[in-house]
């Protein structure tokens, strides 16, 4: 008599199927397949490794959808990257959900669960899943509502990034405005599509500020709080180089300040912090990444995300004021 096949070998062939089938090759983050335009060889080796590492954990969440068994294999990769394992890890689990109905609850799970540490880069992952599939675009906003009232603005940052990454020639060259995008969820797009300039333009400081210049001066803020928080959190220049964004930056000195507190409180929740991100707060937030992240957590006290005004959009206000008004930046 044949015996039904084991647990362990379905379960092996199950995630086999999905690398199978949802596999994204490495090369799709080098700067060569991107036609990325940066020219610095050691900016250009960290951000492809930070696309490496995120692929890493997309692809882990692909093959271990258990949270806890998931949490332990990205808690093995360097904690300085790990977060961006993380957010792979994310955009692979909100993947799952969405294409196999009868179990949506895996990222549920991982964000109530082992990757709460990491919340901040979750929210972002998921963004990429929306720029993934066209059908979820058509129902954003009933998607949103299922996630953090505050941070579901995270996710349209993801996918603004997302798109700026994969399609930087329509959505930085030709300036493409996102569909069915509400007018602030299009400014929370243009901040993650300002952190794909962190990429796109190989972080280099020269090029960077010209390609804001070219957008509607409307769209500047908004790019220039991405470029703090890309500079902040993923790294790749030295001291100098962020000085000179900075001074690029002009009157968008506060938000470019705001992204990169955004930054150093993702890490510190994550417990993740790099020498880096400290040196990028010390010259755009005039503060040490510790302090930063603390003025974030100040300007949530009593705040409401049930306003006329996004409690997210409030949230970057309020930093961004403190930084303009105590000159620190």
């Amino acid at each position: 008599m044949l015996q039904r096949e084991t647990s362990p070998a379905r379960f092996f062939s199950f995630r086999h199927l999905r690398r199978q089938l949802f596999h994204l090759p490495i090369e799709e983050t080098t700067f060569a397949r991107r036609g990325f335009r940066g020219t610095d060889n050691q900016a250009r080796q960290r951000l492809e490794q930070i696309g490496a590492t995120f692929l890493l954990g997309y692809h882990t969440a692909l093959e271990e959808t258990d949270p806890s068994a998931l949490a332990q294999r990205l808690n093995l990769i360097d904690r300085e990257l790990r977060g961006f394992a993380f957010e792979g890890a994310a955009m692979g689990l909100a993947l799952l959900d969405h294409l196999t109905p009868w179990n949506r609850r895996r990222l549920r799970y991982f964000v109530a669960g082992p990757g709460t540490d990491h919340i901040y880069m979750v929210h972002v992952g998921i963004g990429w899943v929306i720029g993934r599939l066209p059908w979820l675009r058509r129902h954003l906003k009933d998607y949103l509502k299922q996630l953090n009232p505050l941070l579901c603005w995270l996710a349209l940052d993801g996918y603004g990034f997302h798109e700026g990454y994969f399609h930087w020639p329509h959505y930085v060259v030709e300036q493409k405005i996102p569909e069915r995008l509400s007018a602030y969820g299009c400014r929370v797009f243009d901040q993650g599509l300002g952190r794909s300039l962190w990429f796109v333009d190989g972080a280099d400081a020269g090029r960077i500020p010209v390609t804001i210049a070219k957008f509607d001066s409307s769209r500047h803020a908004d790019l220039w709080s991405g470029v703090g928080l890309a500079c902040a959190y993923a790294g790749g220049v030295n001291c100098t180089a962020i000085e000179v964004l900075q001074q690029a930056a002009g009157p968008y000195r506060p938000q470019m300040a705001q992204g990169a507190a955004f930054a150093a409180k993702a890490r510190r929740r994550a417990g993740n912090g790099a020498e880096h991100t400290e040196a990028a707060c010390r010259i755009l937030c005039g503060l040490s990444a510790d302090a930063a992240a603390s003025i974030t957590d100040e300007a949530l006290e009593n705040l409401s995300t049930n306003g006329d005004e996004p409690g997210y959009e409030t949230w970057q206000k309020r930093i961004q004021t403190r930084f303009a008004t105590e000159n620190l930046v």
